[in-house]
């Protein structure tokens, strides 16, 4: 195994077609007799939909239908579900979703009408002549004024734009602590909302076969299985076996490609009402206003110390803001999910959190890359930071007295943590930042009339997702090997990683392996990607797998070469008797036991293998990342000069891949702390940053090297040890820009700013601070 495929660092075998433009997206795929689809949206964030004139949009040539929700309703199509299990406190307010809405519009970018034509041009010109009567109605987008008494109400069924209630932890124990603290600070912070923007935009092409009485939908998704669970059982009201999806290359997800949209719906009931298959491909400003956003939290924090800065006790209140309609798994993000790593690496005895989610007129929200444990890590870390400097230690060495030490360890909210070295990559981590002195540094800056900052942050990702994973390995009569898993890669190179796990556990070249995903009719079931999860459930399911493909295997060895299977090893691909020395290769054993005259009495053809994981266990990747910024404060610019992690994935299947999932998900983490802004009018609920030219992500010169140092210490929760190393990097990131910033500006007494830090925000910081200064030097 040491000098086996696990652990090497090969290129992504599917690269070779993405970078030679074979890929294969939905976008590049078009059936016979295929139509087009065009989606009429609300311009207004919250209005009553009075009329709906589509007559002169059905007169244009090339139009095949203009439908709206009337339609829908006549064929009993349901609402979109939401599937999220919450322990609310009380009953979590659903409201109904419908694909096409009806009597009121709840944000831009609500579908309202659905155009089909021959040509999208045709669809699109007929989609700008229905006409649609609103009655403008007042709006709110912020969480927080949502909840106001005289806030405007979006659904009946939700007094005070309240879904729900959520709480976790000891109150009691959290309340004694605080009273017996010897220290305590209280921070208000925004978990600014996001714009998800994969390279790829959604599309889809729904079909129906009459003759089968069969619904097939191809799109852009991260989680075919469940997709075709929610459509059957809550949409259209279908055995499952009678809606049949598949996905082929997708160019990233980030999370926002698991849910079920109304597009997926429409294209399939238009595929179905008008006998051809239907088309549908987003557009990039589309995607700004129909597409799930992410976080979007305001949350009061308060964190108890005892006189030698030990936490004692974490307090913490949020309300989430969660749209106008609850997503697939939208309420998760703000309640089960940060609960898993509220508190972080550190010990602390008592946490008590609270969540109040509210409807207001903007795009639902659900999970995006981490999905609450981004937010979670952010409190804690930011509430370190300002502790450290209220009680005059250093922010590392308060991080390290507090750290998790001994394990297994139990957290207040019953996180079963099996292992880390918290305090390894702090100090390593330390130990990189500030090579090459960097007071120096800051002094040089200092010279140049510049500020120079250094921040220094922890994290921990919960990393399972949904429980439970199924894989296969089948024989194919071409002598290749299927991998056929139910997971699902959109970006991550698992037709690389798969076949490396497959290639040591079975003794074969990583060659002979081919992957299969993404397709109900070619995998029975399983959960899609998300959560970091696909190596420790899925690599796991695979494991089992190849367990049983050896395990059939040892006995029709044992029959053909004339040997008890006690007496037959297998390794190297071969399986062979010791004390004859004779043997048989794993894939001349796979063709000769395709004969039934080969094979011992009472087994069936075939040594395919099949494993289901059936673990709810999480595994716990965590580290330390240090970022370096300077400042100018005559405009407020943050350049970051320098940024590098100390992680741990547990045992790394590909060390080059892991280290490109961290510097992704770095890159969106940066993303959010410097840049990203998704604001809407607060009276009108427009969106006001709705391109990419008024919405910033990241860019390559925004960007220094990202230096990423693995350590590997292996979890004991599954038996590749492996943790999950898809979310760290966005989980860290937000706290450690934003400590790096605070640091440059705490000569002015600035201990506070809000993400994003544009440079707009930093400039307003420095002058607010410097006209205090000025205004207490003078008095």
């Amino acid at each position: 195994m040491d000098d086996g495929q696990i652990g090497r660092s090969v290129r992504r075998f599917e690269d070779e077609r993405f970078l030679r433009g074979r890929g294969r997206y939905v976008d590049d795929l078009n059936l016979p007799g295929q139509l087009h689809a065009v989606i009429l949206r609300s311009p207004h964030g919250h209005a009553a939909i009075e009329a709906i004139d589509t007559a002169a949009a059905r007169a244009l040539p090339g139009v095949r239908g203009v439908f709206t929700a009337a339609d829908l309703a006549a064929d009993s199509i349901g609402p979109l579900p939401c599937i999220a299990q919450v322990a609310t406190i009380g009953p979590m307010i659903v409201p109904p979703r419908p694909a096409l809405a009806g009597d009121r519009v709840r944000h831009v970018g609500d579908p309202v009408a659905l155009v089909v034509a021959d040509t999208r041009d045709q669809a699109r010109d007929a989609a700008e002549r229905v006409v649609v009567a609103y009655l403008p109605l007042p709006a709110v987008v912020d969480a927080a004024a949502a909840l106001a008494a005289d806030a405007p109400r979006l659904w009946d069924a939700a007094p005070g734009n309240l879904a729900f209630r959520f709480e976790r932890g000891d109150r009691a124990a959290v309340d004694a602590a605080f009273a017996g603290a010897a220290h305590q600070v209280e921070i208000a912070l925004v978990n600014n909302r996001l714009v998800v923007a994969p390279i790829e935009p959604r599309a889809a092409i729904g079909d129906y076969d009459s003759a089968a009485d069969r619904l097939d939908l191809v799109l852009t998704g991260q989680g075919v299985h469940s997709l075709r669970r929610q459509l059957a059982d809550a949409v259209f009201r279908l055995a499952p076996e009678r809606i049949e999806l598949s996905a082929p290359d997708v160019g990233g997800g980030f999370g926002v490609k698991n849910f079920l949209y109304p597009e997926w719906v429409l294209v399939l009931w238009a595929a179905r009402r008008l006998r051809r298959p239907v088309k549908f491909t987003a557009e990039r400003a589309e995607e700004f206003v129909s597409s799930a956003q992410g976080r979007d939290n305001l949350t009061t924090a308060r964190l108890a110390l005892d006189s030698e800065g030990r936490f004692l006790a974490l307090d913490v209140h949020t309300i989430a803001n969660l749209g106008a309609y609850l997503s697939t798994n939208g309420p998760g993000s703000s309640t089960n999910s940060p609960s898993t790593a509220m508190g972080g690496v550190y010990a602390i005895p008592a946490v008590f959190m609270a969540v109040r989610g509210a409807f207001t007129n903007t795009v639902p929200i659900d999970a995006y890359r981490g999905a609450g444990k981004p937010e979670a890590n952010y409190i804690i870390e930011r509430l370190a930071e300002l502790a450290a400097r209220r009680l005059g230690i250093a922010p590392v060495e308060l991080r390290r007295r507090n750290l998790i030490a001994e394990f297994p360890y139990k957290s207040a909210l019953g996180m079963n943590i099996d292992c880390g070295q918290f305090a390894a990559n702090l100090d390593r981590a330390a130990r990189q930042a500030l090579a090459g002195d960097f007071p120096a540094r800051r002094a040089e800056a200092a010279a140049r009339g510049r500020l120079r900052g250094l921040g220094i942050a922890c994290f921990l990702e919960t990393a399972r997702g949904t429980p439970g994973e199924r894989a296969e390995i089948r024989f194919a009569a071409d002598g290749m090997v299927a991998l056929v898993l139910g997971t699902q890669s959109n970006g991550q190179g698992h037709e690389t990683s798969y076949p490396q796990i497959a290639a040591d556990l079975l003794g074969l070249p990583i060659a002979a392996f081919r992957f299969v995903q993404a397709d109900t009719r070619a995998v029975k079931s399983g959960n899609g990607h998300g959560g970091a999860r696909s190596m420790h459930m899925g690599g796991t399911a695979l494991a089992l797998a190849a367990e049983q493909v050896i395990a059939k295997g040892r006995a029709i060895a044992a029959h053909l070469l004339q040997a008890d299977a006690a007496a037959v090893d297998f390794a190297g691909g071969r399986f062979t008797v010791a004390a004859s020395g004779r043997g048989i290769g794993l894939l001349e054993l796979a063709e000769a036991a395709a004969d039934p005259a080969n094979l011992p009495d009472g087994m069936t053809p075939g040594i395919d293998g099949e494993g289901l994981n059936r673990s709810d266990l999480f595994t716990f990747p965590n580290g330390c990342h240090a970022a370096e910024i300077e400042i100018d404060p005559e405009t407020g610019r943050v350049t970051l000069e320098r940024y590098l992690a100390v992680d741990d994935y547990g045992r790394l299947i590909n060390p080059l891949l892991a280290s490109g999932q961290v510097q992704g998900g770095v890159a969106q983490g940066i993303g959010q702390a410097m840049l990203e802004h998704t604001v809407y009018d607060p009276d009108s609920g427009q969106l006001l940053s709705g391109s990419l030219m008024d919405y910033a992500l990241p860019r390559a010169d925004d960007l220094p090297d990202l230096a990423v140092t693995l350590v590997e210490l292996p979890t004991r929760s599954n038996p590749l040890g492996v943790k999950g190393s898809g979310q760290a990097g966005c989980i860290a990131a937000p706290q450690t820009i934003v400590g790096a910033i605070l640091d440059a500006l705490a000569p002015l007494g600035i201990d506070h700013i809000d993400m994003p830090a544009t440079p707009e925000r930093v400039w307003r910081a420095i002058r607010a601070a410097t006209a205090g200064i000025s205004a207490r030097t003078s008095a």
